[in-house]
């Protein structure tokens, strides 16, 4: 069956509109990305600032046959889904109340905006000198309460953890409102009838809240999962990687390798060994939460 005219129309005149748009998405971020892959397949580092000879894959193997890659991609992995896990379920529980809470909403949430929209690497500051081990605010309140002094970010087995706590204070607004415009958007028929078949709040929360919350929330998981996986304003202005390598996730280990390094190269490459583990994530989320639905 031939198309009517008016659709072919239609499809050019979409095109028309969103040519510009792609082909500014296009040169901004492909040219980029086309580059770097070059790089990382190269011979180029700050020393010898040349793309040939090509090597292929010898920069994946150089770096991926160093147990220090494989530590920062479980630290990656781990710091991310611990971030995550906490973001959601903290915004989860703050969107809800806002979303029982009837005055001064505006003023909640112009106050829960404030972390989101500072820069990371103001929050890194600022919380580097809070918990700075003598002279660090927190530090002088457990002394005042009687308690010893920590070493937050200079404690191998605790710099990981503090780090994700300050990643977590300012992230979650983010995951708040998110979930607060979803549950904002939820029709009120379903609750009205179990109500009316004598549903607890629990059972409202765990039958109808949370499946039909489900894509929005999926869409929070998967945003902060990729901002984290590619974390790196934290790790540099706080610990830069440390103590030892404690804190040194995958794109700090690409940073320190291509610019500390001198080997552009390998960095691309480590780079790129990010990507498409983020790639990868993504991907098995969204077929795991179609196969689901």
């Amino acid at each position: 069956m031939a198309r009517p005219a008016f659709a072919d129309r239609d499809w050019r005149t979409g095109w028309a509109f969103a040519a510009p748009g792609l082909l500014t998405l296009a040169v901004v971020m492909g040219f980029p990305l086309v580059y770097a892959a070059l790089i990382s397949v190269s011979s180029l580092t700050l020393l010898k600032p040349m793309l040939t000879p090509y090597v292929g894959l010898k920069n994946f193997i150089v770096v991926m046959s160093e147990p220090i890659f494989w530590s920062a991609v479980w630290l990656t992995i781990k710091y991310s889904v611990v971030t995550v896990a906490a973001e959601f379920a903290i915004g989860l529980g703050i969107a809800l109340m806002l979303n029982r809470t009837v005055t001064m909403k505006p003023v909640y949430f112009a106050v829960l905006t404030i972390p989101m929209a500072m820069s990371p690497v103001s929050v890194a500051l600022i919380w580097r000198m809070l918990l700075q081990p003598n002279l660090g605010i927190v530090n002088q309140m457990l002394e005042t309460m009687g308690l010893p002094r920590v070493d937050w970010l200079g404690d191998p087995g605790l710099a990981l953890w503090t780090m994700a706590a300050i990643d977590v204070w300012q992230q979650t607004s983010f995951v708040v409102l998110i979930l607060a415009a979803g549950l904002a958007a939820l029709p009120r028929d379903p609750y009205e009838a179990a109500e009316v078949d004598g549903a607890s709040p629990f059972q409202q929360f765990w039958f109808i809240t949370l499946p039909m919350l489900r894509p929005v929330a999926a869409i929070a998981v998967i945003i902060q999962l990729i901002n984290e996986f590619r974390t790196y304003d934290l790790p540099y202005i706080l610990t830069k990687g440390g103590p030892g390598n404690a804190t040194e996730v995958l794109s700090f280990f690409a940073y320190r390798r291509a610019f500390l390094g001198l080997h552009l190269n390998e960095g691309a490459a480590a780079a790129f060994a990010l990507l498409l583990i983020v790639l990868s994530l993504t991907v098995l989320f969204f077929a795991a939460l179609e196969r689901r639905r």
